[in-house]
């Protein structure tokens, strides 16, 4: 298995790590990004990243891996192979998060939602909402990098990497203060930038 290091290390060589000036999907701004959909065009280094995530999951009781759409769907489809786990996905339909294709959530099902990274936690509230709306319950949060620094307003029972990526309210940013570089939203969520 991976070490902590040596995953930072595929994540650099893979070009999942950026620094620059960046719109976070909470609307927060950053210093630092993790594109991991970088990751994702390499399903070998993906699968030994998230082998340490399978490890953490293996004796706790998962029936479901539910992943947000986008950065999510890879990273649940790749836990629930390695775990021999069922993996779907909820996505936004007018920006609003839901689950659609044909995909079930049974009453009392365990589910934990595979992220690509943890920041605030919003997307993950707004699958955990969905789930708990089709009477599935809610295990925590797994991800491939974790920089909520604890503040996630779920649990986060597993993850690759944890990462102090300080990100600042738009107001606070020192990034935007000092002008030098130009504010970049990389994610999927439709979002202004100023």
């Amino acid at each position: 298995m991976a070490t902590k290091e040596q995953i930072l290390e595929i994540l650099k060589e893979t070009e999942a790590f950026l620094q620059g000036h960046f719109l976070l999907s909470s609307g927060r701004h950053s210093g630092a990004y993790c594109q991991m959909a970088k990751l994702q065009q390499y399903p070998d280094k993906a699968a030994i990243v998230m082998e340490s995530v399978a490890e953490k999951l293996k004796d706790m009781d998962v029936d479901v891996v539910v992943g947000p759409a986008m950065g999510g769907i890879v990273y649940a489809y790749e836990l629930g192979r390695q775990l021999g786990k069922r993996a779907i996905f909820t996505e936004r339909v007018d920006n609003v998060m839901t689950l659609r294709r044909g995909f079930e959530i049974k009453k009392g099902e365990r589910c934990v939602i595979a992220e690509d990274v943890i920041t605030t936690g919003k997307s993950s509230l707004e699958t955990a909402k969905v789930i708990e709306e089709h009477g599935g319950i809610v295990i925590g949060l797994t991800c491939v990098v974790d920089r909520s620094n604890g503040t996630s307003p779920l649990p986060v029972v597993a993850s690759a990497l944890q990462l102090d990526l300080p990100n600042y309210e738009p107001d606070n940013c020192p990034l935007c203060q000092a002008g030098k570089e130009e504010l970049v939203k990389p994610g999927s969520r439709k979002m202004e930038v100023k």
